[in-house]
Parts: C-alpha cells; sequence; structure tokens
C-alpha cells in the first residue's frame, strides 16, 4: 500500500519550525526510507538548509514543484519567493507572509489529493497580521481556506483529549458561545474524531461551564438550561455521553481512563489540564526539558495536526527546541488519514 505524503508546514521561518522539522525527520528517517512514512515539508528552503546547517544533520530533502507527478518519500516545496534573510527570532512581516503560504499551498494539494493531511508548526499571529493576513491563528485561517464556517480545537496528550466549545474569545463571551446548536457540534465532530481514531464506541463527557455545574442555578443556569438538555438529546441518539461533569474533577476522571475525550467550554479551562501534562520542566533550570501534545482541527474536510506549542522566539536557532510534539502531530494525522482511508 502506498501511504500519501502529509504535508509539514514550516509556520514562521524564525521560529523553531524549521528546526523541529529537521529533528523530527531524523528520528523518523528509518520510516521514511521505507517508504513507510511520506513527508512534504514546505516552506523556506533558506531557514530549512539553515537549519540542518546548525545542526550538523544531513537529509537528503530535494526540491521539488507542486505539479511534479512523483515525489521523493522526503521533499521540500518553496512556499513562496524569499526576501531579505529571515533570522531566528527575529519578528518580521515576510515570517508572515511564508506561514500563511505553506498553508494556502498544503490546503489546495490536499484538495487536489496529492496530500492526505497537513501537520502545521508554529506561526506568530503578529507576524501574520503584519503581513496582512488577519486571522487569530491557524484555525481560523484553515477554515477560510477551506469554505467552512465552524471548527472545533481539539487537544491531545496521551489518553487526554479534549475538544474546546469556544477558543480564542474574550471570556465574558464564553456564555454567550455556549449554544444547543454550537455543542452538538462539538459533540459530533468530537464523537466522529475518536471513531477516526479507531474507537468504536467513545466515551465523552462534557465539563461543566459553571462551578459545580451551576449548583441547582446558585452559580448560573447554563449547564441546566443549554448543556443537560443537548447531552440528553445526544444520548437518546445512541452517543455515549456524560456531564455536564464539573471542571475540577472532569479532566481527573480523563486522565483515569473513565471518559475517552472531553468537552471543555472555554479556552484555558481545555489548555490547562492538556500542557500541564504535557510540558515536563527542568526544576533545576526551568527549562521545559519536554513539549508533548498535538492540536487537532476538526470540522474541516481535510486533516490538519499541530503542535501544541508557539514558536519560541526566545530559543530559536539555538537548537535545544524539543521536537516530541512535531513527531506526535505528525502520528496523529497518520491515524485519521488511515481512518478516513477505512471509512
Amino acid at each position: 500500500m502506498t501511504h500519501p505524503h502529509l504535508a509539514i508546514t514550516m509556520g514562521d521561518p524564525a521560529g523553531i519550525g524549521p528546526e523541529i522539522i529537521i529533528k523530527a525527520c531524523e528520528k523518523l528517517r528509518s520510516r521514511i526510507e521505507a517508504g513507510d512514512l511520506r513527508l512534504l515539508i514546505i516552506g523556506s528552503g533558506a531557514a530549512l538548509k539553515n537549519a540542518a546547517a546548525q545542526l550538523a544533520v544531513k537529509l537528503d530533502i530535494p526540491e521539488v514543484r507542486a505539479a511534479d507527478k512523483v515525489w521523493p518519500n522526503l521533499c521540500f516545496l518553496q512556499a513562496d519567493d524569499e526576501g531579505e534573510p529571515i533570522r531566528p527570532g527575529v519578528l518580521t512581516a515576510d515570517g508572515g507572509r511564508f506561514a500563511f503560504k505553506a498553508v494556502e499551498q498544503g490546503v489546495r494539494l490536499t484538495q487536489a489529493g496529492r496530500i492526505g493531511g497537513i501537520v502545521t508548526a508554529p506561526l506568530n499571529k503578529e507576524a501574520l497580521n503584519k503581513a496582512g493576513y488577519h486571522y487569530p491563528g491557524h484555525t481560523e485561517m484553515l477554515a477560510e481556506l477551506t469554505g467552512v464556517k465552524g471548527s472545533v480545537m481539539m487537544l491531545a496528550h496521551g489518553n487526554m483529549r479534549v475538544s474546546h466549545v469556544s477558543t480564542h474569545v474574550a471570556l465574558q463571551d464564553v456564555p454567550k458561545r455556549l449554544t444547543p446548536e454550537r455543542l452538538r457540534y462539538v459533540i459530533d465532530l468530537t464523537d466522529k474524531a475518536l471513531r477516526g481514531l479507531g474507537l468504536e464506541k467513545p466515551k465523552i463527557a462534557v465539563a461543566a461551564l459553571n462551578p459545580h455545574a451551576g449548583e441547582g442555578g446558585l452559580f448560573g443556569r447554563q449547564d441546566i438550561d443549554v448543556s443537560e438538555p443537548t447531552i440528553a438529546k445526544a444520548v437518546a441518539d445512541g452517543l455515549n455521553i456524560v456531564g455536564p461533569v464539573p471542571g475540577d474533577t472532569v479532566f481527573v476522571k480523563l486522565r483515569a481512563g473513565q471518559y475517552d475525550a472531553v468537552i471543555a467550554m472555554y479556552h484555558d479551562q481545555g489548555h490547562i489540564p492538556v500542557k500541564l501534562l504535557g510540558f515536563e520542566v527542568d526544576p533545576a533550570t526551568g527549562r521545559w526539558q519536554e513539549l508533548s501534545g498535538v492540536n487537532i482541527t476538526l470540522g474541516l474536510p481535510i486533516i490538519r495536526t499541530s503542535v501544541d506549542h508557539g514558536t519560541a522566539f526566545d530559543i530559536a536557532g539555538k537548537g535545544i527546541a524539543n521536537e516530541r510534539s512535531m513527531i506526535e502531530a505528525i502520528e496523529y494525522a497518520e491515524r485519521l488519514a488511515a481512518g478516513k482511508a477505512h471509512a
């Protein structure tokens, strides 16, 4: 069986994207050489070459064209014309331009059937906007490029899988985002994604918006008036879902394996538990030793996974960035692509 290429978009070339891509490809070299894994890197050729040289990694990554009928197992596609040299850790409009153009090319190739899915390295939102692309981040950019109105962010670290009703909105606006329609949309996409990962009848918990799920209405009625009836309808439709479960215990139960995923109400409610477990810190230096976790966008007509960390401009170009999250993102994209192929 021939595996389709996965596209790895470089993100901002001034960040740690080029470095973690090179390190991940080096770690996955045996699989790539065997043809078990095929990768197309899209971004700045200059940044990729500089990262390989700085790391003293010798990988054969030939440049290809989108129109080429056959690509090697590991290859590179230039996202756009090179401008002034992009220096690690320096925010520029060119960095934002390359980040957008790489994703745009990845989406088009996926829509054309050349790519099985997209794995994104981090971009910088300020650089993106400086380049004239006014998106809050990858998720919103991908939604517009693929023509969908809604999408859902899922974070994954081991058995910790967390979808979000809302993400990049002010906390005061979160209750307005919790509607029966939005919650059911997130429930259905989460169930579909888990089945795509090989879980036959996944069990999902919906986290409560308010402390103690509203405490009978004393702390708000959203959990009672919106979440409870929406969950009941989903159960009646045959889904294996419970809630609303108070937010201070639901993630402990998820970690214990009582659920396959949790639906969080807002950004920090869902991000904090996943990142707390996924980021390991050296107590002696305070530096990150491991950056584990994957960001998966649900609701798109294409597969997209991403690292669960930012551009880390402060350590870019120093050779100390950790590639674990990139490898995990590649592996998740593979699983989702395989599940889609067999659906």
